[in-house]
């Protein structure tokens, strides 16, 4: 390996405020969020057992995760709705917003009055295509008010933290039993 390559290697393995620095930003990144950063976790734990805590680790992945939702709660919706007639970014911002909006209402006449556990279980269950980020956007598009869409949203990312967790505890712990 290259020097560069040991020094990065290096830093990730031992240096725990990278590792909870790392988790944090892949927890932001859309489409992976936090059912990606968990894993991570997991992985600096093995690297790291006496200094990287997963518990700390859970909760900067909750929050990274949480950080850009009232952004896309407030203005997503604006940009998508805004760039909706220009030239070059129209047809897939059109798109988009008539696809949310059809989803939306499919989801509100099948969710009724319980759009809130609708919206949380979206959040919460880690397929691809669901997470904060696309719930929040749905919520948006939905008028749903902001404090629901939040607490919906928060308890889904606690959801799916925890079936994450479960499936990398087990998972990591049977591929540790059959390789070790």
């Amino acid at each position: 390996m290259s020097a560069l390559t040991d020094h990065i290697v290096q830093a990730f393995s031992t240096n725990t405020f990278t590792q909870y620095i790392a988790c944090f930003i892949v927890s932001m990144i859309p489409l992976i969020e936090l059912r990606g950063a968990i894993p991570v976790a997991y992985i600096f734990e093995g690297l790291n057992p006496d200094g990287f805590n997963l518990l700390l680790g859970y909760v900067i992945i909750a929050i990274g995760n949480m950080i850009p939702v009232p952004i896309i709660f407030f203005f997503a919706r604006k940009v998508l709705e805004w760039g909706a007639d220009k030239p070059v970014i129209g047809k897939f911002f059109s798109f988009c917003l008539e696809k949310g909006h059809k989803g939306g209402e499919k989801l509100q006449s099948k969710a009724g009055r319980g759009l809130f556990v609708a919206l949380m279980l979206f959040v919460g269950i880690p397929l691809p295509g669901t997470g904060a980020w696309t719930g929040t956007l749905a919520a948006s598009i939905l008028d749903m008010k902001f404090k629901d869409s939040i607490i919906a949203v928060i308890c889904g990312v606690a959801l799916a933290g925890v079936i994450v967790g479960l499936i990398c505890t087990l998972g990591f712990g049977a591929w540790i039993g059959i390789a070790g």
